[in-house]
């Protein structure tokens, strides 16, 4: 199994998700399907974010697995700390929902919010 990666954002927010193929795909070959799926579906795309888009496309139309959180089989939390580690489950409603994201924002003190 050979894993390629997408990542779309910038430097403070980004997403990434992980592509799986059983044949190993010389990297400039992989840029260059992925920018040619970019370029037909850019302004048509229905997915939430333009990787998972090309994800779709690739996983459909070129042999490649998207690892969606959709694929899970088991999810656990693991911490140093023994009460915190648990099975999460994946019947959760905030992992099925379109509206559940990570955001990392940075706050400025100075700013006068109150």
């Amino acid at each position: 199994m050979f894993f390629y990666e997408l990542h779309e954002g910038d430097d403070d927010v980004f997403s990434d998700l992980l592509l799986v193929h059983e044949e190993e795909m010389d990297p400039e070959d992989f840029f260059e399907l992925v920018q040619s799926i970019r370029e037909r579906i850019l302004d048509t795309y229905e997915d939430d974010t333009l990787i998972e888009a090309i994800a779709r496309e690739l996983e459909a139309d070129h042999g490649f697995t998207f690892v969606s959180d959709a694929r899970l089989t088991a999810s656990v939390h693991v911490s140093t700390i023994e009460q915190e580690n648990r099975l999460i489950a994946l019947d959760d409603e905030a992992l099925e929902s379109a509206e559940f994201r990570t955001l990392l924002a940075d706050l400025d003190p100075d700013t006068g919010l109150n």
